[in-house]
């Protein structure tokens, strides 16, 4: 597992400290307080780095404690299944413990303490730490620490769980082996100032194997006489479960579904990795906005770490649930949808700019319609030869118009026609008229699926408002 950084990098040009400042600030100041402006980039180029994983070393870069706990559980609970019975009783509690281990870390060591998105009462920050602690994942301080430099440095050699690396690697290779590099900096100086954590931190051994083998055991044998069912099921099987539950948190919530929220990193939302994970599947939202108690925002999305946390408010354990202003979470929302209409968009074939196509005279229009069909609407030339028979009405309608102004007509003086319509004739136009928009006409002028087009920052000025039409240039239509 990944150690906890106890020493500060500082830039190389940091200004001289007094001696007696520097003891006051070393002992209250965050760690990350003297981090450069660079950090990332900076860590990348100066520090060390273990060596590559190879054949002939591949045995010295294993991290045997984790290695052994998540290796000698699963085999507890394989090698039992096959040899004890599973009782209904014993089965009941290991969902049920499942749950309340698992809500000792999302609730707990994720929502509470990694990002302290409420605040809870002692008595249920000490049954969140002992609850935390039989999930075996590593206490309140080295989770959160760990956790706060995966948001810090999402997606980057400096997230402990970096998903670029691979499915597996962010699920448990990251555990299995010794890091290459040290995570980023990531503070947890309010952590270690609070009571219950110290706590849970000095006891956690001792918390470990009893919230996570005894207290299962010791219930299921007093209770309906399955010891060696509680050992195994309640026990052994329950761990792997909660084990991988929370490891997909690190590799399916950033692998499966979509970002409805910000495509810049990974995370994602899927409500199959909510039912894997108590509802921590809503990735996408979590890593936006992570300070919130809830991972869903749908009443009907699965999110049973948001219900606990909200039933502990409504029962006085909980307070100060912190929400991010909705208005802020519905921007993010919109910039997504945007951004997919802008690619959908994109992928069109749109009406030709004003500013590509030639300026032509009146004399010059009727010159070239006596050689083919062409029809003035809205200051535009139009060539309806590729039309005419498959107009609605008969051909009748549009050859007479050839070589005339069909504005009056075409804007419901005969027929008012749809936005189909309006779209389709934009695709035919070939030419603007000299001096031919009719006041009135400027919205009519752009096609209905291009009104509420969707444009960049840089493109607010409208590809129709151009200068064409008072231009001298005279050009043949193509």
């Amino acid at each position: 597992m990944s150690s906890v950084v106890t020493s500060r990098t500082t830039p190389a040009a940091e200004a001289p400290v007094d001696p007696v400042e520097k003891v006051v600030r070393d002992k209250d100041a965050p760690i990350d307080i003297d981090i450069p402006d660079n950090y990332v980039s900076w860590t990348l180029k100066n520090g060390k780095e273990r060596p590559p994983i190879s054949w002939d070393n591949w045995w010295k870069e294993l991290n045997y404690l984790s290695l052994s706990v998540l290796t000698i559980t699963p085999a507890i609970a394989i090698y039992g299944a096959f040899t004890v019975p599973l009782q209904w009783q014993t089965a009941l509690f290991s969902v049920f413990y499942y749950f309340v281990t698992g809500l000792g870390i999302t609730a707990g060591y994720h929502r509470l303490w990694a990002h302290r998105s409420y605040n809870a009462s002692k008595p249920l920050q000490y049954f969140l730490a002992t609850a935390g602690a039989g999930a075996v994942e590593g206490s309140i301080k080295w989770w959160s620490r760990g956790h706060r430099a995966h948001h810090r440095y999402t997606d980057t050699p400096l997230d402990p769980y970096n998903a670029h690396e691979g499915f597996w690697y962010s699920h448990i290779g990251w555990m299995l082996v010794k890091p290459r590099r040290r995570p980023g900096v990531a503070d947890v100086s309010d952590l270690s100032k609070n009571e219950v954590v110290r706590w849970q931190h000095r006891w956690y051994r001792t918390l470990i194997i009893g919230m996570g083998f005894v207290l299962p055991t010791v219930v299921c044998g007093f209770l309906w006489g399955d010891y060696w069912g509680g050992y195994v099921y309640a026990g052994a099987a329950r761990l792997c479960f909660v084990h991988h539950s929370t490891f997909c948190v690190n590799s399916l919530a950033h692998w499966l579904g979509d970002a409805p929220f910000d495509d810049k990193h990974t995370p994602r939302d899927h409500v199959i990795t909510a039912l894997c994970t108590i509802g921590e599947g809503y990735h996408n939202f979590h890593h936006q906005f992570p300070m919130d108690y809830r991972n869903a925002i749908k009443w009907y999305q699965y999110d049973p770490t948001k219900w606990f946390i909200w039933v502990c408010h409504k029962l006085g354990l909980a307070s100060h649930l912190k929400q991010f202003p909705d208005n802020e979470v519905q921007k993010g929302q919109l910039t997504m949808q945007l951004k997919r209409l802008r690619e959908k968009q994109e992928g069109l074939t749109w009406a030709p700019d004003s500013n590509d196509l030639p300026v032509i005279s009146w004399d010059s229009f009727q010159e070239q319609a006596a050689k083919r069909p062409l029809v003035i609407i809205a200051g535009f030339i139009h060539d309806v030869a590729s039309f005419m028979d498959e107009h609605p009405g008969g051909r009748h309608l549009i050859a007479k118009m050839i070589g005339k102004d069909a504005t009056t007509a075409f804007f419901g003086g005969v027929y008012d026609h749809s936005n189909a319509a309006h779209n389709l004739l934009s695709m035919m136009r070939v030419g603007v008229l000299h001096g031919g928009m009719q006041h009135g006409l400027d919205d009519k002028r752009v096609p209905p699926a291009q009104r509420l087009r969707v444009a960049r920052y840089t493109e607010l000025s409208s590809p129709y408002a151009s200068s064409t039409a008072a231009s001298d240039y005279e050009g043949m239509m193509g």
